[in-house]
């Protein structure tokens, strides 16, 4: 565990959102930060893909049937979603998110920019989001990028191809970020991470403050 994760002082619950192009390493940050961080949870997200073995509704995933996704939708249950790969529906219901960080549970989660917007979009009707939520983007050049895509193997040319153009569109909206993180290794990003991880209670402590002062 890196010393300065334990360190991060608790309370005065955030959100995280957290975005980059494909290889960025915003899953990897994600999970370190709740590995490493003392009151740092994921945000439980929602699918209507069937669950994988080992897999724990409530835990992995809410597990949700087409129909129960659509009622949720309907009721405007959710923050945002997506359809993935044209195949199954994911996506992130506001309980999951508002319960926790009114218990005092810091959350972190990793979407695509879509759903970044989304996000910025319901906290402009939402105190308590608009309070607690910074928004992060990772941000790779491209040819860095693909050398990262090439060396993990796991894809084709043509999918590395398609995945930087993807990219190219993402990058170009890092400027609408709260906070942004020019990559540069697996350590130094996790670090600027927690400074900014810091620098969000820290901003949540302030309006907690400005609040009394006006009571």
């Amino acid at each position: 565990m890196d010393p300065a994760a334990s360190e991060a002082p608790r309370g005065a619950p955030v959100l995280l959102v957290i975005a980059g192009p494909a290889g960025s390493g915003k899953t990897t940050l994600c999970e370190r930060m709740v590995r490493e961080v003392p009151g740092v949870s994921r945000v439980v997200t929602a699918t209507t893909r069937p669950p994988r073995e080992g897999e724990i509704n409530g835990v992995h995933y809410h597990f949700l049937s087409p129909g129960e996704f659509d009622a949720k939708l309907s009721a405007n249950a959710f923050l945002e979603w997506a359809l993935v790969h044209q195949k199954h529906r994911y996506g992130t219901l506001a309980s999951s998110v508002r319960e926790p960080l009114a218990r005092g549970q810091s959350l972190v989660i990793n979407v695509d920019v879509q759903g970044v917007d989304a996000f910025r979009r319901a906290a402009a009707n939402d105190p308590l989001l608009a309070r607690h939520m910074g928004t992060v983007f990772i941000e790779v050049p491209l040819e860095e990028l693909g050398r990262r895509m090439v060396q993990r193997g796991q894809d084709s040319a043509t999918e590395i191809a398609r995945r930087l153009g993807t990219a190219e569109c993402e990058l170009k909206e890092a400027g609408k970020f709260d906070f942004c993180i020019r990559s540069q290794g697996r350590d130094e990003d996790f670090a600027a991470l927690l400074d900014i991880y810091r620098r969000v209670q820290e901003r949540v402590r302030a309006g907690e403050k400005a609040d009394c002062a006006d009571k």
